[in-house]
């Protein structure tokens, strides 16, 4: 029974909701204490440079800027984030997500002005897109997986194209976040369907995730 009940929980989307209960968290410290977190935690480039605040690379994927903004990514991210892990497995969906995040905030460090600040777990969420983005071009013949990235790449779409009106959004923060997650699903793969995925071009992928990360902070710096 004991073994049963474990993998029962094994097979819920467990890293979506620990990513949830995260920014959750963070965001009611926020609201308790306004300005902390943000100030403390945000992307902020100066910080990084001047005072070695490193940590901003990853805090940001955890905090929001008003409630409009938590809601509507925890809920992308409860949808879009329990699918992925089902398709990824719990790791390899924890890596794409946080280190989709990580390289979203590191082209916001390096292209944005030294004056902005942005936060939001959009980084990491653009990221999953561009995982899903990768399913379909290695599953064109997998009618559910097709369905889906359609979905998600019409929201892409949409979403870059409001960024390019809405000067408050982050648009290099999402970009970073989209060729991440391009380049970690491909990486990772599927954990059973790895014969799938050319070891050339994993290689090549991860050789391009670490060349994206080095050039952010060769430009940043």
């Amino acid at each position: 029974m004991g073994n049963v009940r474990l993998r029962r929980w094994l097979n819920q989307p467990i890293v979506t909701y620990l990513f949830l209960g995260l920014q959750t968290l963070v965001f009611i410290v926020a609201y308790f204490f306004p300005g902390m977190i943000e100030s403390q935690g945000a992307m902020f480039g100066p910080f990084v440079v001047y005072y070695s605040q490193y940590w901003r690379f990853i805090t940001p994927i955890f905090i929001h800027f008003g409630l409009m903004h938590f809601a509507v990514n925890s809920v992308v991210l409860y949808f879009m984030g329990a699918r992925l892990e089902a398709m990824y497995g719990h790791l390899r969906y924890f890596f794409i997500y946080l280190l989709s995040g990580i390289s979203g905030n590191l082209l916001s460090f390096a292209l944005n002005e030294a004056g902005v600040q942005s936060a939001g777990s959009s980084t990491a969420l653009f990221g999953l897109f561009g995982a899903f983005v990768v399913l379909g071009i290695h599953y064109k013949n997998n009618y559910a997986i097709q369905v889906l990235v359609r979905q998600f790449t019409l929201f892409i779409g949409v979403s870059l194209l409001f960024n390019l009106i809405d000067s408050s959004v982050d648009i290099w923060g999402h970009i970073g976040g989209l060729l991440g997650g391009l380049l970690l699903g491909n990486v990772f793969g599927l954990p059973q369907r790895l014969r799938d995925y050319s070891i050339h071009i994993r290689i090549i992928s991860g050789i391009g995730f670490a060349f994206l990360v080095v050039i952010c902070l060769i430009y940043g710096f």
